[in-house]
């Protein structure tokens, strides 16, 4: 696992604009940060690429072959010691989370920047004792 300080966040996001607002955030607050407008462009990044990434930050309302839920269950099954967030709407969420483990929690809008540093931040430190437990 790697240290709070040189974690990589893949953010996945369909609007742009959005995207680049958190992707800039997170880079102010000194972690690395790769950026994917959707599912199959997340899959290469985490297949495809020498990337190493610790949290994934995924919007629930994806545009494109599947949705965010799709691609946590990806990652669950796939990349299980990436720690995931999604980004997303209650109504949605509770409906479709139900099935994902209980360590992916949604974060509904309107929410503040910092309070996903913060979720970043214990997910990496659940991450580290998890493996200090194995």
């Amino acid at each position: 696992m790697t240290t709070e300080a040189a974690a990589t966040v893949l953010a996945v996001e369909t609007q742009v604009l959005v995207r680049i607002v958190l992707a800039d955030y997170l880079r102010g607050c000194d972690y690395k940060v790769v950026e994917a407008a959707n599912t199959d462009e997340a899959k290469l990044i985490l297949g495809e690429s020498d990337v190493k990434v610790d949290v994934a930050l995924i919007a629930v309302d994806l545009i494109g072959a599947s949705d965010g839920f799709a691609l946590a269950r990806w990652i669950r099954e796939n990349k299980p010691s990436i720690k995931v967030q999604l980004l997303g709407t209650i109504s949605k969420a509770a409906t479709a989370a139900v099935d994902l483990c209980e360590e992916v929690h949604v974060l509904a809008p309107p929410y503040s920047h910092q309070a996903l540093v913060d979720r970043i931040k214990r997910l990496l430190a659940i991450a580290v004792r998890n493996q200090e437990t194995t």
